[in-house]
Order: C-alpha cells, then sequence, then structure tokens
C-alpha cells in the first residue's frame, strides 16, 4: 500500500512562524495563512515539517490506496514561496498573466515576496482552486 508520507502534526502556525528565521518570510507566510484560512474556511495545518495546509480532500493512489492532502497549502522553501494550488482551470492563465512576477509547475506557484504580486489576484487564485476542489473535499 502507498501512503503519503508528509502528514498533518500538531506544530501551530504560531509555532511554525516564530522558527522563521527572517522577518519578512514570515510576514510574508502570515500573511498567506490568512488568506488562505479566509478562502477555505478553514484553520492552518502543518503538514510534515514545512507545509502549511488548508482543508483536506481524498486523493488516490495508483496501487488503488487513498490518502488525504491540503486543499491548498503553502510552504517557505529556500528560494521561494510555494504555493500548492490547482493551476490547470480554464481562467487560470489569464489571472497568471495579471498575477506580477512568478513561476509555475503543474502544481505549483512559486513566489520570492508577496509584493512581487498583486494580491487580490492571488487571492482570486486561491478561490479558483478551491472551489475547483470542492467535490474532492472532506469535511
Amino acid at each position: 500500500m502507498c501512503a503519503a508520507k508528509t502528514q498533518p502534526t500538531a506544530t501551530t502556525l504560531t509555532q511554525f512562524l516564530d522558527a522563521l528565521p527572517e522577518q519578512k518570510r514570515r510576514a510574508d507566510c502570515a500573511a498567506l495563512a490568512a488568506m488562505m484560512a479566509q478562502v477555505t474556511g478553514e484553520p492552518a495545518v502543518l503538514w510534515g515539517s514545512s507545509i502549511v495546509g488548508f482543508g483536506k480532500y481524498r486523493l488516490g493512489y495508483a496501487d488503488g490506496s487513498e490518502g488525504e492532502w491540503p486543499i491548498i497549502a503553502f510552504s517557505p522553501r529556500k528560494n521561494d514561496l510555494t504555493l500548492y494550488l490547482v493551476l490547470d482551470l480554464d481562467n487560470t492563465q489569464a489571472l497568471l498573466a495579471r498575477l506580477g512576477r512568478h513561476k509555475t509547475s503543474k502544481v505549483c506557484l512559486y513566489l520570492k515576496k508577496l509584493a512581487d504580486v498583486d494580491n487580490f489576484v492571488l487571492l482570486q487564485l486561491m478561490q479558483e482552486s478551491v472551489a475547483a476542489m470542492e467535490p474532492r473535499r472532506i469535511r
């Protein structure tokens, strides 16, 4: 059976943020957490040692087993703020074109800092992502 290695922990958002060495990174992460909590209506949960997730959904593995993962999440990686969102939606490309300085991969949005992007557009991307995941959401 396959299972996600990264699981929810008992570490609080405050404990996680307080451990970040840079004040500006802490402020950006606190702002992201507030936005994601607003969009999902869910509290922050630390998954593993570095992913802050909100809500959860069921995902299936190739072997037929299932696991859980956050609806949306972020992680302050060394070089970027990594946001885990659904980025292959109809409206995503138009929103990304208006977002500001960023990079993307299949399910990640990479930002250097929040000041580089339009936070209203970022909030819209989060809302689109959460809406897309709503049918798979675990309550």
